[in-house]
């Protein structure tokens, strides 16, 4: 059926050039948007009301023999059209007639409203813009199939509306994320996205290798120590909106290439970093919502300030219910739930516990603070309290949003934990990055970092339950390939 209908698109196409007409337009100034256009109609106005020139993708043809009505669609809504033979002429109508759903036209004509009282614009010039080869999917109008909808989000930009609304969103966001930092003095910057020593996280890159160097580089994992680098070089409030990439799971939370925002303000701590996430956060959320109040899923959350603060260890007390510091309660907590244990930290693993027994029911917004240091490689501890680092986590509905220390600028302690966690294997740390340390001999400022999950707050509003959603083109097994749970989904 579908090479039937490519066949006699072609044939359309073929007649269009025949008749001295390119199905491949070229530039068209002038176009109104067609949301615009559709709002401008003035009851009472009749014969002189506005004419307009639009152009947009057919996604819809009623047929009349000597007229019809079509209806265009483009980012900024749809808007129906009336050809008629006698208005336009024999040429022009003869374009109309070899069109197809999903070709891209232009046009001029005069906003009325039809007998059913729908505003529409009566055409009397009509061209073609580019040519539709290939039909829309069966059923394109709320295409919901996630097979075609991720791996041609060109079909589903055109199909459901409220995708393109979720990317129009996505940009105007990342636009008032960039205003908002810049009106309290941050500076925009760029770090390598290929790096020598991957760091700032622990997770597993990906690698690549540079020919003419012959040097392996890896994709970076995050991009905080090149932002600290930047503190050192006297660059006191940085930040980058970033991509990232490890190399790990893929599931509704989980892309391998993602965005974050990361940012870094010199002689400030984590107070600091809490009050720019609950303002930047607050600030989006308004955007939406102007009470505050988000749907996410079936629960509703509420923004307002200030946000709960838990500590950790009153958390996991009550949750995992397993002494922190038990090694051998923890370890057989871990087996219990089929945790890898070989080659772990007692205090990783307990981590493990409490990132299944606590997170998963933080309905939020809330921070988790003062984390245990020995997870904590690059954060200052707390002088009263050195087992306990400040640093928090910000989750809502058990997904968490953001991460932010009071960073360590102790070279000899930075140098001591970079240590540790190679003899541990840690995932992200393939050898010590001297030229990071050497930099922080230099003098590293007191600061406060944070990085903020730009696509999980994007799921968070838009009201999107997969990570997929609100990603333009996510990570998908090569076509043809057999599905499973984490790509169904």
């Amino acid at each position: 059926m579908a090479d039937d209908q490519r066949q006699n698109r072609i044939a359309h196409m073929e007649a269009l050039r025949g008749m001295g007409v390119d199905p491949f337009g070229r530039k068209f100034p002038g176009a109104t948007p067609l949301q615009t256009a559709n709002d401008a109609y003035v009851e009472g106005k009749g014969d002189d009301q506005a004419s307009f020139t639009v152009a947009g993708r057919i996604v819809m043809i009623r047929d009349f023999g000597k007229a019809a009505f079509l209806v265009l669609q483009d980012w900024s809504g749809r808007l129906q059209v009336y050809a008629r033979k006698d208005a336009l002429g024999e040429a022009r109508f003869a374009i109309y007639k070899n069109l197809d759903i999903g070709d891209i036209v232009g046009g001029h004509g005069k906003l009325g409203k039809t007998r059913t009282g729908e505003t529409t614009l009566f055409l009397d010039d009509l061209c073609i813009l580019s040519k539709s080869l290939l039909p829309l999917p069966e059923k394109f109008h709320g295409l919901q199939d996630v097979e075609i909808r991720y791996r041609q989000r060109y079909v589903d930009l055109i199909a459901n509306p409220e995708v393109m609304r979720t990317f129009l969103r996505r940009s105007r966001t990342m636009s008032e994320i960039r205003r908002y930092l810049d009106e309290r003095g941050f500076v925009e910057v760029e770090t390598p996205m290929m790096q020598p020593i991957p760091g700032g996280a622990s997770a597993r890159p990906f690698t690549t290798h540079h020919n003419t160097l012959d040097m392996d580089l890896y994709l970076r994992i995050a991009p905080e120590l090149y932002l600290k680098r930047l503190l050192v070089g006297g660059m006191e409030k940085v930040y980058e909106i970033n991509r990232n990439f490890r190399n790990e799971g893929i599931s509704t939370r989980h892309n391998p290439e993602f965005t974050m925002m990361e940012l870094y303000q010199a002689y400030g701590d984590l107070g600091d970093m809490m009050e720019i996430t609950e303002g930047l956060v607050t600030h989006l959320v308004s955007q939406v919502s102007p009470d505050l109040k988000l749907k996410w899923g079936e629960v509703e959350l509420d923004f307002a300030r200030p946000w709960s603060r838990k500590p950790y260890f009153e958390l996991y007390q009550e949750h995992v219910k397993v002494d922190f510091k038990d090694i051998d309660a923890v370890t057989a907590k871990a087996k219990q739930h089929g945790l890898e244990v070989k080659g772990r930290t007692s205090a990783a693993l307990a981590n493990d516990l409490f990132e299944m027994y606590v997170e998963p029911y933080l309905r939020g917004p809330v921070f988790v603070t003062e984390y245990p240091t020995a997870i904590c490689p690059l954060t200052k501890a707390k002088a009263d309290r050195p087992e306990v680092c400040e640093r928090f986590e910000m989750f809502v509905n058990g997904m968490e949003m953001a991460n932010a220390f009071t960073e360590l600028n102790d070279p000899i302690d930075q140098r001591q934990r970079f240590v540790r966690q190679l003899e541990n294997k840690d995932e992200g740390m393939a050898r010590l990055d001297e030229d990071f340390l050497n930099a922080l001999e230099h003098a590293m400022p007191p600061a406060g970092g944070l990085g903020l999950g730009i696509d999980r707050v994007m799921m968070l509003l838009t009201n999107s339950a997969s990570i997929r959603d609100v990603i333009l083109f996510p990570l998908l097994r090569e076509a043809g390939a057999p599905k499973d749970e984490e790509t169904s989904r």
